[in-house]
């Protein structure tokens, strides 16, 4: 039987990078579907649910992206809300890549130093992917504080984060470089999760920081988040601190992209969101 995959993205056209990513990764039959709503998901989801019997619905899966993560999260929950026993298949949820790219960050931050105790800075953390690497990090212990140019708009992130992860983050305002070294006072990792082309600490300030061991930057167009780093670096020893660059990142975000959607063909139900792909993060980084 075939392997199909149901993608339901928010836009108007679903993302053809998830679709390439999975038809390489799960061989499988795409569905893929843009425009998709909260009221207009179930029709879609039913259209996965009475096709196949039950014995045969791990063959059957969806995957929710898209650039918009609101409604994607609204898609989630009406999916959630559709699906029922025995009738039920498993869920990929990452949009935009937020959720495999916090996971790649946060496993590296965490591998290399560990997350108990430690604080860690989100420089701009107020998007998705600076939120679920928050919460993941506070879910594994981290003092976490997220920045924002905005103190509003940190604390409706923060508002959001406890509510996802049960855990609220520091919030602080940074709008230009002096603003930065209260909040990396006592850091041991910074990671700078801003805009594209948009700077966010000068290579001074993080190549002479006494506490900072690990930094990273999920931002691959220069100028860079984390200025004087290499998008390539995943993990380079400077000056004893090592430093993660885009595409060091997203060496493991694409490897944890694959490993995952093949998961959902392997049991039925599973749901994969934040905690769920970060799971497979060290069974991803030690892959081939």
């Amino acid at each position: 039987m075939r392997k199909i995959l149901l993608q339901l993205d928010a836009d108007s056209q679903p993302s053809v990078f998830d679709a390439i990513t999975a038809a390489d990764a799960a061989d499988c039959v795409l569905l893929r579907h843009g425009g998709v709503t909260a009221e207009n998901a179930p029709a879609l989801v039913h259209g996965c649910m009475f096709t196949r019997s039950p014995q045969d619905l791990a063959n059957t899966a969806i995957f929710i992206g898209g650039s918009n993560i609101e409604a994607a999260e609204e898609i989630l929950r009406a999916v959630s809300g559709t699906l029922w026993e025995p009738l039920n298949v498993s869920v990929m949820f990452d949009p935009g890549g937020c959720n495999t790219t916090a996971a790649a960050a946060v496993y590296f931050i965490a591998s290399a130093i560990g997350a108990e105790g430690r604080k860690i800075a989100v420089v701009s953390g107020t998007g998705p992917v600076g939120q679920r690497a928050a919460g993941l990090a506070s879910k594994l212990g981290a003092r976490v504080v997220i920045t924002s140019r905005s103190l509003e708009k940190a604390e409706l992130a923060a508002d959001a984060i406890e509510e996802r992860f049960g855990s609220r983050p520091e919030c602080a305002v940074v709008r230009a470089a002096d603003d930065l070294p209260p909040v990396l006072d006592d850091a041991a990792a910074v990671l700078c999760c801003g805009a594209a082309g948009v700077e966010l600490i000068p290579e001074q300030i993080w190549r002479e920081h006494p506490t900072i061991k690990v930094a990273a930057d999920v931002n691959a167009v220069p100028p860079f988040g984390l200025a004087g780093a290499k998008t390539q670096w995943r993990g380079e020893n400077i000056g004893g601190k090592l430093i993660y660059g885009a595409i060091g990142i997203g060496w493991l975000k694409m490897k944890l992209h694959r490993l995952a959607l093949t998961r959902l063909f392997e049991s039925v139900g599973t749901v994969l969101d934040a905690e769920g792909v970060y799971a497979l993060a060290s069974e991803a980084a030690g892959a081939r």
